[in-house]
């Protein structure tokens, strides 16, 4: 197929999903392990030949005018290949979902009722630019019994490519169908809108990339979707804060991966400290290549900024730029979050136990950090293996997904001859 793929195609490729996916949920755990197993050999395998695709994605993205985050997202090398081997094999040791008793009681009558873990179906996942995606996707969904169609963009088309033969490879050495994941052919926007209108044979669309393609998804799908616009995330600096804590967290946050969505945007400092934390935060900042955008507060204290306006603080940069904001102590802190935030992630950096709990108590993002940075919300540093995104819609998941998060769970009810009077 070509990227002239038709709707027709599309539609075959999504009910091909569909009958793999049943096989991919009855296959037990074994067999799913295997062809976990089998999909991380074979990137390690045919690393050169995944690289060099990539480096060919790169010339291409950098040829087009896309910009730093962009292809610092899109980027491989032999470091980041051997962290999208290391999630494949961490989910393939998770503990397999399908079939977790997750509640069960005994009604007085001896009905006994369980609520059991089942596959969610087919999952569709529409992304740009990080290659790493279709692996992660391909390895949370067959972890949790699904079926998976991918989407990748045009700027990685040739990686993705690469990776799905990996990903086929894995299924058929372990015996299952590789219609259980297989990349969209095409990056034509058209098959995406096809895609988004087949909800009789998918079950859920998840979206990730710029918000931009995540506003396209929600708006034009037939089939419910998991998004994300934007990551604005916060760190708020309290008044009792360790200063090195704080310097070193609000630098990592910012500066170590600044184009992905857990990076901090809007640094919050407690009044009482300002006039003493900002002037180091800007020269440790700026010492890295960092813009400094303050409100008039800030700004009093580390003239060096440049002034802030009101859009900036609702601004996800993915950049190596920061806000910057003086708060009259942690209710004004989380006033300012709920106003400009976007549910994401928010960091406390505090010495004061009580403040910590009412920070995380206060707030509903999907992630509340206390005395970490906020580049730790993620799937893979949670613990769950590697994420298939991050919602921030509440229903049915929200915060970094897993493959727990990428099931449902029915009812099964046991009597012995129980009739309803």
């Amino acid at each position: 197929m070509n990227d002239h793929t038709t709707g027709t195609t599309i539609a075959e490729l999504a009910r091909a999903a569909r009958r793999a996916g049943r096989e991919v949920a009855r296959a037990g755990v074994e067999r799913r392990t295997a062809a976990l197993v089998a999909i991380a050999e074979a990137v390690e395998r045919r690393r050169v030949e995944i690289l060099t695709a990539n480096r060919a994605d790169v010339e291409a993205g950098l040829a087009a005018g896309l910009s730093a985050a962009m292809v610092d997202r899109l980027k491989l090398d032999d470091k980041r290949l051997d962290g999208v081997i290391g999630a494949i094999r961490e989910v393939a040791a998770l503990p397999d979902p399908v079939g977790q008793v997750v509640k069960a009681w005994t009604r007085p009558n001896g009905l006994r009722v369980e609520r059991r873990r089942i596959p969610l179906g087919v999952i569709a996942i529409i992304y740009e630019a990080r290659p790493n995606v279709t692996t992660d996707a391909a390895a949370l969904c067959l972890r949790a019994g699904n079926a998976v169609i991918l989407r990748g963009g045009k700027e990685a088309f040739r990686s993705n490519q690469a990776l799905a033969a990996c990903i086929g490879e894995g299924l058929e050495r372990a015996g299952l169908p590789a219609a259980a994941a297989r990349l969209v052919p095409t990056t034509d926007r058209e098959a995406m809108a096809e895609l988004l209108t087949l909800d009789e044979d998918i079950d859920l669309v998840i979206p990730r990339g710029g918000e931009a393609l995540i506003r396209f998804v929600a708006e034009r799908s037939r089939i419910p979707v998991i998004k994300h616009y934007k990551g604005n995330c916060h760190v708020f600096v309290e008044r009792s804060a360790d200063v090195e804590m704080a310097l070193a967290i609000c630098e990592n946050a910012k500066v170590q991966r600044p184009g992905v969505c857990n990076a901090v945007e809007t640094i919050l400092v407690d009044a009482p400290i300002a006039a003493t934390f900002l002037p180091q935060l800007a020269a440790r900042l700026g010492a890295a290549g960092v813009e400094l955008r303050g409100d008039e507060r800030a700004r009093a204290a580390a003239p060096s900024m440049h002034a802030a306006t009101e859009e900036d603080f609702a601004t996800e940069f993915l950049d190596l730029r920061v806000a910057v904001g003086v708060v009259d102590g942690l209710e004004a802190a989380v006033r300012h979050i709920e106003r400009f935030g976007s549910s994401h992630t928010e960091a406390i950096v505090t010495r004061d136990e009580a403040a910590a709990r009412r920070f995380v108590d206060d707030l509903d993002s999907s992630t509340v950090v206390v005395n970490a940075s906020t580049r730790f919300a993620d799937g893979g540093q949670l613990g769950l293996g590697a994420e298939i995104g991050i919602s921030t819609t509440r229903l049915h998941a929200y915060g970094p997904m897993g493959a727990e998060e990428l099931t449902t769970t029915k009812f099964v009810v046991t009597g012995e001859g129980h009739v309803r009077t």
